[in-house]
């Protein structure tokens, strides 16, 4: 009688997901950055709130207009960053496109708090690296604390030139501190299903804000 083997242990299927992250539900809160075919046009951001919006009036958030080159700045850092946390979680990755891109509401958040933080033109360009560095060194929960906070008073497209919008700019784009620089040290739990170069972030866990 030939010898029976153990069958391969089958990988774990992953939700279906739409762009970065996304469930494929229907009308889940999430972010949309769209960009236009041209070089001259400009990326927008917003947020649909789905079922969560109390009405069909509030229920799209236009947070930020962005320039193409700034937008140009940021789109590949935050494109890897993005992907290393879904990969993390077992999520198919995504790239940028023309048209519509569907984000996590989690990770539009994040991305929010850096395209406020570099999107006046009269940041200096070279200062944007030095934002994305600065944005890098949060934690997922401080990016969104930040998005919180700038949200509640000065978090439409024509808030930019006040309050935290500003407080941003000047926050994430004005030093580079060498502290910033390097990731902070996080006591995880061993997890031998976790791989070990990237860094354990909070993707799908509780919201607080």
């Amino acid at each position: 009688m030939a010898e029976v083997t153990p069958t391969k242990q089958r990988k774990t299927s992953t939700q279906p997901t739409l762009g970065f992250g996304v469930p494929a539900t229907s009308d889940p809160h999430h972010f949309k950055v769209t960009i236009p075919k041209g070089n001259g046009g400009k990326i927008q951001i917003s947020e649909y709130l789905g079922l969560q919006a109390q009405s069909d009036e509030f229920a799209v958030i236009d947070r930020v207009l962005l320039a193409r080159p700034r937008w140009t700045k940021i789109r590949s850092e935050v494109q890897r960053t993005f992907n290393a946390r879904l990969k993390a979680h077992s999520v198919k990755p995504s790239s940028w496109k023309v048209g519509d891109n569907m984000v996590d509401r989690l990770l539009g958040k994040e991305l929010c708090v850096l395209a406020w933080a570099v999107e006046d033109m009269d940041m200096d360009m070279d200062k944007i690296p030095v934002a994305v560095r600065n944005w890098l060194a949060l934690r997922p929960e401080e990016r969104w604390w930040l998005f919180g906070m700038t949200a509640m008073s000065t978090g439409g497209m024509k808030d930019g030139t006040k309050g935290w919008r500003l407080a941003l700019k000047h926050a994430l784009g004005d030093v580079a501190q060498s502290d910033l620089l390097k990731p902070r040290s996080r006591k995880i739990v061993a997890n031998k299903y976790q791989d070990p170069s990237l860094p354990m972030l909070d993707l799908f866990g509780d919201e607080t804000l």
